[in-house]
């Protein structure tokens, strides 16, 4: 396989992790990740990283699902051997009217067709400035009771 063929065939997985996340199927998600594949949001603690295709689901899981809606607009995708990069906005809907469009870069590698590695870069307070308390709320004792991060 060539260079271009593996960089083609990351970004076709990526863009179809895109497209199962938007569709709020989280476990589709998961089943994307290699067991030992990891998931993080950059702006939290060094810590806070989901661990295998169960715990990256349950993660997306507790903070996208009681939204109304979520979409997003690509801007750029970038293949490279194992790595792509994906700079996108994803515009956050909650039931209760708030609205949120949270710029990222989301870097991604792949081994033998399987993510291994998600970080998401973003800005905490573009999230806490437009999110609702009773959300903020929920994330922080979710997380906790589920072991996604150390209670306070």
């Amino acid at each position: 396989m060539s260079a271009d063929q593996l960089a083609g065939g990351n970004r076709a997985l990526v863009e179809r992790l895109w497209e199962t996340l938007y569709r709020r199927d989280f476990d589709g998600v998961g089943a994307l990740f290699a067991d030992d594949g990891e998931y993080t949001d950059m702006p939290t603690p060094a810590e806070d990283v989901a661990r295998g295709p169960a715990q990256i689901a349950a993660r997306l899981r507790l903070g996208l699902e009681p939204l109304a809606s979520i979409s997003h607009k690509v801007r750029t995708i970038v293949a490279e051997g194992a790595t792509v990069v994906t700079e996108h906005v994803e515009i956050w809907d909650w039931p209760t009217g708030e609205h949120a469009e949270l710029p990222f870069v989301s870097m991604h590698e792949v081994r033998d067709g399987k993510l291994v590695r998600w970080w998401d870069y973003w800005d905490l307070a573009t999230l806490m400035n437009n999110a609702p308390v009773w959300w903020v709320e929920h994330i922080m004792t979710e997380s906790a009771r589920v072991g996604l991060r150390e209670p306070d």
